[in-house]
């Protein structure tokens, strides 16, 4: 039997708000008990709990009528893409309209912000800023390069076998019109530069972070998910490549460490390189010194071999 001094199941091991707690029948006393944080107005925790992100978003989010959630927050629960310096973020960031007054809860970041409905969506009992309004709001705060990374994963086609989704999150297009929508935004500009440069294409940051490393050095703009057989289906590609050149860059991470994956892997390049082509394979060791070895690489491979001239006048000064 229960001890009626235990807090009920759900308030014991998550933060709650007090109507959750009023509605199991906990006093305003019995709040006041050791085993029972006051985190800010109208919310508790158990003094035992350890933090979890989505509990305490959760929370948060009930207790904060007409806000949401938002920022890093929003993108730690929804999984997108997030550099290294972040990924691991517990920031609480809540957003709310000009119209209610600014967020003032400690432990939490408050943010007001002018945002459209179609921006702000419930997720699992969650009130919280869309995948595009999120990657928006992170402009006044990640790099260009990072803004790209985070893009280029909300427009990239989705492996239905993998995700189950067939349609991508957004599109470039539709991420201009929320840009426009926000001219004043702080980091709009960087916003801006960043869908200039993001692609259809790029499957993982390194890729992204790739391709910018070659435009950066003046290389042309490689195609992205080139097939070795252009009209099948079923053909191997390569992450970035020339097909003019038959060149051909995979970008190889560490779930590619696995026996099974090695050799799908080697039939892959195998595929090919049996039909003339050249593969550079990169790993997170290119990835450390920013490229650098891996675009000496491409250049070279660039100069040997048979020149179309249409495409040769897009290298000419490559380097």
């Amino acid at each position: 039997m229960q001890k009626p001094n235990n807090l009920p199941g759900p308030l014991a091991v998550a933060p709650f708000t007090i109507d959750m707690a009023r509605a199991s029948g906990v006093t305003i006393g019995r709040l006041r008990r050791q085993d029972v944080v006051h985190v800010s107005r109208g919310l508790y925790r158990p003094s035992d709990w350890n933090f979890e992100l989505e509990a305490a978003a959760r929370a948060l989010s009930a207790v904060s009528p007409g806000a949401w959630i938002s920022h890093v927050t929003a993108a730690r629960l929804r999984c997108q893409l997030l550099p290294p310096w972040l990924a691991d973020s517990t920031e609480l960031h809540l957003s709310k309209p000009r119209a209610l007054p600014s967020v003032r809860r400690k432990g939490t970041l408050g943010h007001t912000v002018l945002a459209a409905e179609d921006e702000i969506e419930s997720t699992d009992g969650i009130r919280i800023s869309t995948r595009s309004r999120t990657w928006l709001d992170l402009s006044r705060r990640l790099s260009v390069r990072e803004l790209v990374c985070m893009g280029d994963q909300l427009i990239r086609i989705p492996r239905v076998d993998f995700e189950g989704r067939t349609e991508p999150y957004d599109t470039v297009e539709g991420l201009r019109t929320l840009v426009a929508r926000h001219p004043n935004l702080q980091g709009i500009v960087r916003a801006r530069q960043a869908l200039d440069l993001m692609r259809v294409g790029s499957d993982s940051a390194p890729e992204s972070l790739l391709r910018l490393a070659m435009a950066d050095a003046g290389l042309p703009e490689p195609g992205l998910q080139v097939a070795l057989r252009a009209d099948d289906a079923t053909s191997p590609s390569a992450d970035l490549g020339y097909r003019h050149r038959r060149l051909a860059v995979q970008y190889d991470g560490g779930h590619h460490l696995g026996d099974a994956q090695v050799l799908i892997d080697r039939r892959r390049d195998k595929a090919f390189e049996s039909a003339g082509w050249t593969v550079l394979v990169v790993n997170k060791d290119d990835l450390a010194d920013e490229f650098q070895r891996t675009i000496g690489k491409i250049k070279r491979a660039l100069r040997t071999g048979w020149v179309d001239h249409s495409f040769a006048s897009g290298f000419a000064d490559a380097g």
